[in-house]
């Protein structure tokens, strides 16, 4: 089979034409005692669109007011195997959910027509879906009254029917390239790693305290900018959310802004806490403080961003880390013989660690 995209026939086709188009719940997101395993869905661009998990009592019990039920369950809950689009906030935003789930009125779930779908022609679909953002900028929402009236772009067969095959065996094989360059990439990496210097384990380690300005020589905020004077690039913004490496954009700015690299960032509001390493360039916002050592690598920033994520512990219930106190916050960290940070050790644990992962990766992959 030709798997160019570029030699194959492709057609315009409305979305009903293609896929059961249903509305979202209109529901007030109930409390969670974090211990469902059902998704909730939500305008968002992250995590595959889940904000949250719930039991099925936890949703039984949900309404649009949020006292008492208002609707069968059977309205709450969308089977799985479909796509789920995002009508509203993060406009056009699509994901491929595979399990049941609930979601919210800014949800669209997708069922295919006279096809079953599978997870690889859900994400050639998604791929064309998204194509459709542009269309919806501008505080514009894609409920489904607009929806019924969009138009997806795909290649056809000799019938001039969608070529639900030819979508399934590309991404197949674009799935398998990727899969293929990341072995190599693995088998490279162990490779370099065998020779590690093994380490005790972290609880028969000496530890002690140290004032962060004596492990960090530049601790600096970041600057101030508002959302709505981003400009579009490929820099990545950092501000105070605990996902994604604590990106939250990609922006063009270059003038009234702070550009770190290869340092940690820690949230000093919102997700306060929330620590990352970044061996990039990255734009920061007032949210995150920069702790940086120029003598510190990958592995020893790592093994430190998991020690001063522990300072969220003590800045619960909205409490910001101002300049002066992360001046003044103490951090525990493993000793060597002269009662100094045992920089050595902690570069070892986190080479054996990765080690130690990536030999399971790899063979879960050769196993499947």
């Amino acid at each position: 089979m030709d798997l160019s995209l570029k030699n194959k026939e492709w057609k315009e086709f409305l979305f009903p034409e293609i896929f059961e188009i249903k509305k979202g719940f209109y529901n007030k997101k109930p409390k969670s005692s974090k211990m469902g395993k059902i998704p909730f869905l939500g305008a968002t661009k992250d995590n595959n669109g889940i904000t949250e998990f719930y039991t099925l009592n936890e949703i039984e019990q949900s309404s649009k007011t949020g006292n008492g039920k208002n609707e069968p369950l059977d309205k709450k809950i969308f089977k799985g195997n479909c796509i789920a689009v995002t009508n509203n906030g993060s406009v056009g935003h699509a994901y491929y959910q595979i399990t049941d789930f609930t979601c919210s009125h800014d949800i669209n779930p997708l069922y295919l027509k006279d096809y079953q779908l599978n997870k690889h022609i859900a994400k050639f679909l998604i791929a064309s879906i998204e194509k459709q953002k542009v269309c919806f900028e501008y505080a514009r929402k894609w409920r489904p009254i607009r929806m019924v009236k969009s138009k997806i772009l795909l290649p056809v067969n000799s019938k001039g029917k969608p070529d639900y095959e030819f979508m399934e065996t590309y991404m197949r094989n674009k799935e398998q390239e990727r899969i293929n360059a990341y072995i190599n990439y693995i088998t490279a990496r162990i490779k370099k790693l065998e020779k590690t210097k093994p380490v005790i384990p972290l609880k028969e380690k000496k530890w002690k305290e140290f004032v962060i300005n004596e492990i960090f020589e530049q601790i600096q905020r970041g600057k101030r900018l508002k959302k709505s004077d981003h400009t579009p690039g490929k820099i990545p913004y950092v501000s105070s959310t605990a996902f994604n490496n604590g990106i939250d954009d990609f922006i063009g700015n270059k003038n009234n802004v702070r550009i770190f690299s290869n340092c940690i960032s820690i949230a000093n509001s919102g997700s306060v806490g929330a620590s990352f390493y970044h061996p990039y360039k990255f734009i920061a916002s007032d949210h995150v403080t920069k702790l940086e050592n120029k003598s510190f690598n990958k592995h020893i920033y790592l093994f430190l961003s998991t020690i001063t994520k522990r300072l969220g512990e003590k800045y619960s219930f909205n409490r910001e880390i101002s300049d002066k106190r992360i001046k003044r916050e103490k951090i525990l960290l493993p000793i060597n013989d002269e009662n100094l940070p045992d920089y050595e050790y902690m570069e070892n644990y986190m080479k054996n660690l990765e080690l130690e992962r990536l030999k399971k990766y790899l063979k879960y992959k050769m196993d499947n």
